[in-house]
């Protein structure tokens, strides 16, 4: 059969989906010619198969006999993003663009290479030119959202993503994309019913679910959170869908779900990269540490940490601080960034960078702030840029991945029986793992009228974050109200305080006995504690520094054991400040302690004085002692 029949037949195979006889077809011409569009053919086969190395292979070949060929650049530089090789897909994109400047999705695709790079503003001007080339390209008119997004101008990505929608009502990227930034806008029932049209519109979506079941939590939907529960846990275990392991912790306390949950996610986004680091240890006088975080601005991790930053001893340890998070001019990040010895604002450095900056530095221990948190960059880590990295603080499970070594911990929140359920090894600290700052001034208390309380009455409190508030503990919530006379229950304002009134109605509650508090400055809203009597924790994801902050204002905190580290942190804090009896293990104690201390006045101020007398003597708030112990800790990891 001649070579032109053979090319005919292969083309049928391949338009028809056959694509095993198309492979064939095509592998008999180039058994005996090599013509560039039989190598680019076969290469489009290979692709859609997932053997994209192999079809990588042909357009290179393609491109050797035809230097300038459009289809084998433009298919080659797609392959590579989707290697996640964004490096490498730029350079080829550049030749499209370069061929063919006005062909929209080279630009768009190249801005997909861009973004991957961390070069925003350059990501955002291709998309731009995309959409200007071609503006019903729905696909550039999401990534015009989605970078918008990137950068924190909300408003300006909601209007992209809105004129995305007008051109394609049902596109599943746009209507996901326009209910990630209703969520950061706090626009919560808005974002959850996008989540939902995404689904509808994509059923198979991986990130819509996950995205939903946040909302619901976010809420306090909990017939919703019922409904999507067995579906998380499904898909956390076992998949399609892709569930962000802090959004599972919400769902589950089972350990070896979470750890299941952590190492698919891992799997299905952070690319295996060549190490930089092969694990020998480098011979410094001075350890080299680096700290590397989104969140060294006006943040918790910022707020828990800085007095550790300063206290670090300069003699061994030589401290760099690594922010990919926005910078919002505040005192805290002018703190921060005086704190450290080196102190590098990475955004707009794609993960390899980053990457080789901390392997040029002969970076002895990495340690990564974020975990499965916002604005994460575990991908960094990801090339093994030092030779120690660790887990530690923020994310209170395992990040799942073989390039972490260690987790810090304590023997409470994570004892050696839960050393299973991490990828890390677990290293303890001798007391609580969470570290202080012991420097925070305490101001005056407000009024009860300037802080929105009644003039009487008890105060119960919990300033934990709405998604942690679930339907059981908010009974037990509900009985003590209805057992303390003229109590109420003071939690923090948002998207989920229109459900909570309805849910303490529902159980014969009057919804004003809820109080919700408006968010304010740090100083001012560790001010306010002083005037509740009492801080009711949550499960099965506790309080951890809403803990440290009642706990400093002199306010008792009762909390329940739970199964899994981020329902034990509230108990390592009560019993670093020698408070062991404010920690119960059954939900049925924790209601009756919490109504026994309300109910008796005299227990409750000996409980207040003691938490006064250790506040300043207990482990708890003794930085030196912290940064003693954490510094020997990291010691231990190098002579391992």
């Amino acid at each position: 059969m001649d070579l032109q029949s053979l090319y005919n037949q292969a083309l049928s195979a391949q338009r028809a989906g056959n694509l095993a006889e198309a492979e064939r077809l095509y592998r008999q011409i180039l058994e005996q010619a090599t013509p560039p569009e039989v190598l680019v053919n076969l290469g489009n086969v290979l692709a859609q198969q997932s053997r994209r190395e192999e079809s990588l292979a042909n357009y290179d070949k393609a491109l050797a006999a035809r230097p300038d060929f459009f289809e084998a650049l433009f298919n080659r530089a797609n392959v590579l993003l989707e290697l996640k090789r964004p490096e490498d897909a730029l350079q080829s994109f550049e030749r499209v663009v370069a061929l063919r400047p006005d062909f929209p999705s080279g630009w768009n695709n190249r801005g997909t290479s861009l973004r991957n790079l961390q070069r925003l503003d350059d990501a955002l001007a291709s998309f731009s030119r995309a959409a200007a080339l071609s503006p019903a390209h729905v696909n550039a008119l999401t990534n015009v959202a989605i970078v918008l997004w990137d950068q924190g101008r909300l408003g300006d990505a909601l209007a992209a993503a809105d004129r995305a929608l007008a051109v394609a009502p049902n596109s599943a990227e746009a209507l996901y994309i326009k209910a990630n930034i209703l969520r950061d806008l706090r626009r919560l029932d808005e974002a959850l019913a996008h989540y939902e049209l995404t689904l509808a519109a994509n059923p198979a979506h991986q990130h819509a679910l996950t995205g939903a079941a946040q909302m619901a939590l976010g809420l306090c939907d909990w017939r919703r959170v019922d409904a999507l529960g067995p579906r998380v846990k499904d898909n956390a275990a076992n998949g399609p869908a892709v569930i962000q392991p802090l959004v599972l912790l919400g769902y589950s306390d089972d350990a070896a779900l979470q750890r299941r949950c952590a190492e698919n996610y891992i799997r299905r986004t952070v690319p295996v990269r060549p190490a930089l680091v092969q694990g020998a240890r480098y011979a410094h006088d001075r350890i080299r540490l680096a700290y590397l975080s989104a969140d060294f601005h006006q943040h918790p991790t910022a707020l828990l940490l800085a007095e550790l930053f300063e206290r670090h001893d300069r003699a061994r340890f030589e401290v760099t601080g690594i922010a990919f998070g926005p910078d919002d001019g505040s005192a805290m990040r002018a703190r921060i960034r005086q704190v450290f010895d080196h102190f590098e604002d990475v955004r707009g450095k794609s993960d390899a960078e980053v990457a080789a900056l901390l392997k040029a530095r002969e970076t002895d221990i990495a340690v990564d702030l974020n975990g499965h948190t916002a604005g994460a960059r575990t991908a960094i880590f990801a090339y093994r840029p030092a030779p120690v990295q660790v887990n530690y603080l923020v994310y209170p499970g395992t990040i799942g991945a073989d390039f972490i070594d260690y987790i810090l911990a304590d023997r409470i929140v994570l004892p050696a029986d839960q050393q299973a359920f991490f990828r890390e090894k677990i290293v303890h600290l001798p007391d609580c793992y969470q570290a202080n700052d012991a420097t925070r001034a305490l101001l005056p208390a407000p009024t009860r009228d300037e802080a929105g309380l009644p003039p009487t009455g008890f105060v119960f409190c919990c300033f934990n974050a709405g998604w942690k508030i679930t339907a059981p503990v908010f009974d037990v919530w509900m009985r003590l109200l209805g057992q303390v006379e003229n109590s109420v229950l003071w939690l923090l304002d948002g998207p989920h305080a229109a459900n909570l009134r309805d849910q303490a109605r529902a159980r014969g509650l009057d919804p004003q006995r809820l109080i919700f508090a408006p968010r304010l400055a740090p100083d001012q809203h560790l001010a306010r504690h002083q005037l509740a009597g009492l801080f009711l924790d949550t499960l099965p994801y506790n309080a951890h520094t809403t803990a440290s902050d009642a706990l400093w204002a002199g306010v008792p905190v009762v909390t329940c054991y739970g199964n899994a580290f981020p329902g034990r942190v509230a108990a390592s804090l009560l019993k670093a400040i020698d408070l062991p009896e404010l920690v119960t293990t059954r939900a049925q104690d924790y209601e009756a302690l919490a109504l026994e201390l309300a109910g008796n006045p005299a227990l409750l101020q000996a409980t207040r004085d003691k938490l006064a007398r250790n506040r300043l003597t207990a482990p708890l708030y003794d930085s030196e002692r912290f940064r003693r112990n954490i510094e020997a800790a990291y010691e231990a990891m190098l002579s391992a």
